[in-house]
């Protein structure tokens, strides 16, 4: 059986198995086997290869995200500043200019104080332990103690 010409456009037949080569000698197990070991490695360092590249996208795009995240803090921060001077010149329509900033600046401190006392609940409420984690931690060590008795 003849095999096509090799060209560029077409992969080269492999021989089929059990076949001798064209010297006539038959291939080893040994050669088998280091063949399938070097495809294998092969195989590996390019799924490797493939996932470091995936995560260098992913982190591309999170980075992006988390900028994006940061601008859109900043523009939050300015729509607050403005819309409190907003409501400092409506109050001045009623009162002195000083008045209505005190007052702003009051309400102001008022959210601060109320986020700074749920903020240190939520922390006070945090357990560093991870206990679901430690739980199946103690369970792996009980299993694997169980298989080498």
């Amino acid at each position: 059986m003849s095999q096509p010409p090799v060209t560029p456009s077409t992969p080269p037949v492999p021989p089929p198995a059990g076949a001798s080569s064209a010297s006539g000698e038959t291939r080893s197990l040994g050669d088998i086997v280091g063949d399938i070991s070097r495809d294998l490695s092969d195989l590996v360092r390019q799924e490797m290869d493939l996932a470091r590249t995936e995560m260098k996208q992913e982190a591309r795009r999170l980075g992006k995200g988390a900028g994006l995240f940061g601008g859109s803090g900043v523009a939050g921060l300015l729509t607050l500043i403005f819309l409190s001077l907003f409501l400092v010149y409506l109050l001045d329509l009623w009162m002195p200019a000083w008045a209505a900033a005190l007052i702003v600046g009051v309400l102001w401190g008022v959210v601060t104080a109320v986020l700074a006392v749920l903020g240190r609940q939520e922390v006070k409420e945090a357990s560093p332990e991870l206990p679901a984690t430690q739980a199946t931690l103690k369970e792996d060590v009980r299993w694997a103690k169980e298989q080498k008795s």
